[in-house]
């Protein structure tokens, strides 16, 4: 198994889903949005310490290598509270 499809199972395991048009797992529970780019840059380990961590009240976090800027959080946002 890769690295990358380690992390994969680990979300999936966690009730991620992936989104394949905008690259993202996304637990609509949690309210967490993961980019496949931070899977790709970052360790299994911290990958499950993000899963782990609680998420900032009814907002959704969004994890990514560069911050989003606000219209996309917004676009994000209103496509995933659907």
């Amino acid at each position: 198994m890769t690295d990358l499809m380690e992390k994969e199972q680990l979300l999936k395991k966690a009730g991620y889903s992936y989104d394949s048009d905008r690259e993202v797992y996304i637990s609509r529970n949690a309210r967490k949005v993961f980019s496949v780019d931070y899977l790709e840059d970052h360790d299994t380990k911290e990958i499950a310490s993000k899963i782990q961590e609680v998420a900032r009240g009814a907002k959704w976090t969004f994890i990514f290598n560069e911050k989003p800027s606000d219209s996309v959080k917004r676009e994000l946002a209103k496509m995933l509270d659907a």
